[in-house]
């Protein structure tokens, strides 16, 4: 598998079953990707792309989006959300963000050692982007978390709500770790007319590191987790705020999915996991297309 080599030469296609490319780029670089695809095609080599901001693409200039689509320029489109996949390909699938077990993971600890409930120093937490002045995209997201805040003090229920850009990754798993619940609310895929299906990659790394995550509704969440056994989700800032009470009332139940959903990842839901299906789905299609 290659990635954004743009003049591969002879030698780097000798053995190559799929050449991975960074959409983005790609729309910049028109006349790369066109000469570029048209050297893998003279080998059967099919041209793929991972989408990790889908639908919406933000940042994408509406322009290049449309190229990108008339020209139908990849072989195979892998999204993280099916929201229109079908435009960029005439192959595509579900291929979701996953675990950085590299940063995130148990850093040491056990998971037996999360199950003792005078372990924890907040009730509630997230570490995210939550600077919407900077960042519109995240007006949401700050909006529910200052609403929610505001909820949960009167309660008596400790939360700690951080700007996670410049965190140090150790900070951050700190937390996850030391937070009875962590919530999952918004991503800047979301910023358009209709929320992304698709799941943040929080929604892998918190579970990584033992921690357990409370998230708003995702569309693929059942594609990768089992709702109520691996997954819980919220609605809406009520229904979070029920979600909450119950899962601190109920500390053994919320531990015991934190567990089945850390199971469930570093089964299925790691990068390697990712990278192994591209290799796979590309050496599908060389399969078929030698044929």
């Amino acid at each position: 598998m290659r990635e954004d080599v743009w003049n591969p030469c002879a030698a780097d296609l000798a053995d190559c079953d799929g050449y991975l490319i960074c959409m983005y780029d790609a729309m910049k670089r028109p006349w790369d990707t066109i000469r570029l695809k048209a050297r893998l095609r003279a080998r059967r080599i099919p041209l793929l792309g991972w989408n990790r901001d889908a639908p919406w693409n933000k940042g994408a200039k509406r322009r290049r989006l449309w190229w990108f689509r008339r020209f139908r320029m990849l072989d195979i489109y892998a999204t993280h959300s099916l929201q229109g996949a079908d435009e960029f390909a005439c192959e595509y699938f579900y291929l979701p963000n996953a675990a950085w077990t590299g940063a995130y993971n148990l850093a040491g600890r056990t998971l037996a050692e999360l199950r003792g409930p005078a372990f924890y120093r907040y009730d509630v937490s997230f570490v995210g982007n939550l600077n919407a002045a900077k960042y519109p995209e995240f007006f949401r997201r700050a909006e529910f978390f200052n609403a929610l805040e505001q909820r949960l003090a009167p309660l008596g229920i400790r939360t700690c709500f951080r700007q996670g850009l410049g965190m140090p990754v150790a900070e951050q798993v700190e937390i996850i770790q030391r937070s009875r619940i962590n919530i999952n609310f918004g991503a800047a895929c979301d910023d358009g007319p209709e929320k992304s299906w698709g799941l943040p990659e929080r929604c892998y790394g918190v579970p990584a590191c033992g921690g357990f995550l409370l998230s708003d509704y995702r569309r693929h969440a059942s594609n990768d987790f089992v709702p109520g056994l691996e997954w819980a989700s919220f609605d809406n800032l009520d229904d979070c705020v029920g979600k909450v009470r119950f899962y601190l009332s109920h500390f053994d139940e919320s531990r015991r999915m934190a567990e089945r959903a850390y199971d469930r990842v570093m089964r299925e839901h790691t990068y390697t996991h990712r990278a192994q299906r591209l290799i796979d789905t590309a050496c599908d299609w060389r399969a078929r297309h030698a044929r």
